[in-house]
Parts: C-alpha cells; structure tokens; sequence
C-alpha cells in the first residue's frame, strides 16, 4: 500500500463522515421540539431561530438533506469498489458491498440517528448553518423534486390532519408529568383547563336537594338566622314553591340596607338551561356581573343552582373557607380501595380508576349505582362493573351516601366476564 492508498481511504471515511451528519440531521428535523425551539429562540438562540426558519420549509430542508445523503452514498460504494478492485481483482466488487453495507449501517444510519434521537433540538441547532448553505447550492435539485411531489400530491390525495387534537394533548400533558417534566398538581390544572369546554352545566352544578333557598315570605329575622346557620352570603328566594325562584337576596344588602324591606334586597335571577357548555355560561355570569344562576329543566322547573366558585373549583380543585365543612368525595383507603361520596361526580370517579366511558349514563355516583342495580340503592348492595367492584356502606333510604370501590386486576374481571 503506497503513500496515495490513503487519499481515496480519507476521502471515504469523510464520505461516511457526511452520511452520519445528514442521516442524524433528518431524524433531529423529523423528532425535534418546536416548542422547546420557540422557549430558546424567546430568549436570543440565535440557532434556535435559525432552525425555525428552516423547519417552514421542510419539504425543503428534506429534499436537501435526501439529495445530500445519497450523493455521499453513492459516490462512497463507488469509490470503495474502485479501491477494493485494485486490491482484490473481481472479488473486490463483493468485499466492497460487504464492507460498505456495515460501515454505512452503523455510522452513516444507525448510530447517527440514534443519537441524534436523544437530542434532536441540539442537534438541530448543531447542523443549521451548514443545511441552510448546501440548501441554497442544491436550490435546482431542490425545485425539481418539489414540483414532482406537489404533482403526486395532486394525483394522490391524502387527507390527514396536522392539527393537535384535545385528545392528544393531553396524551402529551399526561407523558410530560409521568417523565417528570411538569409536576402532578400542573398536569391536573393544564388537563382541567382543555377540558373545560367540554363541560355541562349539569357537571357541576348543585341539585335542588342540597339548595338553601328562602320563601319570599320569610321574616327578616329568620333569614338573618339562614344566612348564620348556612354560613352563605347569598339565598336563592322563591314563591309558594323551589320552582318558582324570583329573585336572590344577598347577606351585605341585609346588613347595609336596614330601612329597606325584603321585596327590595332581591336581585333578579339568571337563568340557564341544564344544556348549557361551562365556557358560555361564564361569560353569562360576568356579563349579568352575578355570582351563580339558577338551572332549569325544559318545563321551567328549577334543577339546581351554579356558582361561580362551581366552576373555578373545576380548574383548581375544591376551594374551602371557613364555613365549609370538609367533605372528601374520594379517599383512598388502601392501594386498591376508594371510600366515595354518592354525590360526587361519576365523570371524576371514573378518571380516577381510569375507567373508559365517553358518555357516562349518569351524572352522579348514586345515580349511576340505581341505574346499574335498577332500583334505590340500600346498605350492603354490591356489583361488578368492568374491573370495579363496588359496595354500598351507606345509604338513606333515597339514595347512597358512601360507597366503596375495589379495584380488580384485569385478569379477575376478564374470569368475570367470562
């Protein structure tokens, strides 16, 4: 082997060399975060920006790095059989494809992407420069390969679309907080917050079983003593019946307005349909500048009553103040086992136990347990649903008031089933 063997040997391994880079380049462009891009660009990367110029382009930047790749390639298995013939005669052909095909494999595609799937975005930044200066060379190569994929574009119609979907969105939150990029009680506010438009005021809303509400007749004297018993700042006031809600009456107006008589403290009630999306009936409630609204069924009858603090509570959790009394809808007592309000929401039951029902047949525990045992539920009642085992510890005649649920390994409910 002469002094000159080693030319052709360098030029090859800078062949390989380049197939890496443009290799590791189109797994970083393909993995890459742009949210993670944007974050530095907002902050001065200036490579940041640079690779969010490129990506606008990626058909572009793709067809550039294709074109690159297999130039290299090419131009690599053709010298390498040139090299390997002059040494080895008519067998050099196949020792060269031998040869070529594992260097290739391992340091042009494997390894490279490999690593560069690990750190697409630095390794995004890392290669920009350079793309972006053999992008304007290969600027002809580019345009024909462009005009030929918008023609198979026109003769092949894939309709796909790129947008983010709720659902994937929050499979993203939901990965981010199992890696530990965002804390548990963040991914809980961010999922609250995506669902929330899909939200119905019955989600939320207390029924007309738990209302505290005044009849219109009611002496001063006793609603002064409601409001203290109830430790509420606001009573829904009614005609002859809860149906009939004429007005509310607030605790500061009571107490500022001593001259004035009951008839004139009551402010006019907002009401709303128990069809209506959280979203609207938010902005009904900062638009009419009142705390809660009254939800009717389709007879005008009165369903319940929605506050403001309702609907916070569904982004941030319960908010408790000094007149509430603690009550736990969930409690986890052991590994497996859930101690559960009748009250509470079954939407929120069935999230906890990662339970798959898109549209649940009740809005309640307890009206989702007299559903499935077909009749009022008394102490001691117990069920199967799915891998949930559920028994009533409690109940008072109407409805049940605690329940508890045992998670069941999914083997068990498959015997079950069966």
């Amino acid at each position: 082997m002469n002094d000159n063997s080693f030319i052709p040997i360098i030029i090859l391994a800078c062949m390989i060399l380049m197939s890496s880079y443009f290799s590791a380049t189109e797994t970083a462009f393909s993995s890459m975060s742009k949210i993670r891009l944007k974050n530095k660009a907002s902050k001065g990367n200036k490579k940041a920006s640079l690779v969010l110029e490129l990506a606008k382009d990626y058909d572009k930047i793709l067809s550039t790095i294709l074109i690159g790749n297999n130039i290299v390639n090419i131009a690599s298995a053709s010298l390498s059989t040139v090299l390997f013939v002059s040494y080895f005669g008519d067998a050099g052909v196949t020792i060269s494809t031998i040869v070529m095909t594992v260097l290739v494999l391992i340091f042009g595609e494997i390894s490279p992407k490999s690593l560069a799937k690990e750190a697409p975005e630095s390794f995004a930044m890392f290669s920009a420069p350079f793309l972006k200066i053999l992008s304007v060379f290969l600027m002809p190569l580019n345009r024909i390969f462009i005009l030929w994929k918008r023609l198979l574009s026109q003769l092949i119609k894939v309709r796909d679309s790129k947008a983010i979907t709720e659902a994937e969105l929050i499979t993203i939150v939901e990965t981010a907080t199992q890696d530990g990029g965002i804390q548990q009680d963040e991914g809980d506010l961010i999922r609250s917050a995506i669902e929330f438009n899909d939200l119905d005021v019955i989600d939320v809303f207390t029924p007309r079983t738990k209302m505290v509400a005044v009849e219109e007749k009611t002496s001063e004297n006793q609603i002064r003593d409601i409001f203290i018993e109830s430790g509420l700042s606001r009573l829904p006031v009614y005609r002859n019946n809860i149906d009939s809600i004429i007005g509310v009456i607030h605790l500061k107006d009571l107490y500022n307005n001593p001259s004035c008589t009951i008839s004139e403290l009551i402010k006019r009630p907002l009401f709303v349909p128990d069809s209506i999306k959280i979203p609207k009936l938010m902005r009904l409630i900062q638009e009419s500048k009142s705390h809660l609204a009254f939800v009717t069924d389709e007879y005008g009858g009165t369903l319940g009553i929605v506050t403001l603090e309702d609907i916070i509570e569904e982004l941030v959790g319960e908010i408790w103040d000094e007149h509430d009394e603690v009550v736990k809808e969930f409690e986890q007592i052991s590994e497996h086992e859930y101690r559960i309000n009748g009250s509470a929401s079954l939407d929120k039951m069935f999230r906890l136990l990662n339970i798959d029902q898109e549209e649940p047949d009740a809005a309640t525990v307890n009206g989702w347990i007299i559903k499935q045992l077909g009749r009022i539920p008394v102490e001691d009642d117990s069920f199967d649903f799915e891998n949930l085992r559920t028994t009533v510890i409690s109940a008072n005649g109407k409805r049940a008031t605690q329940i508890m649920v045992t998670v069941l390994p999914k083997e068990i409910d498959l015997i079950l089933k069966d």
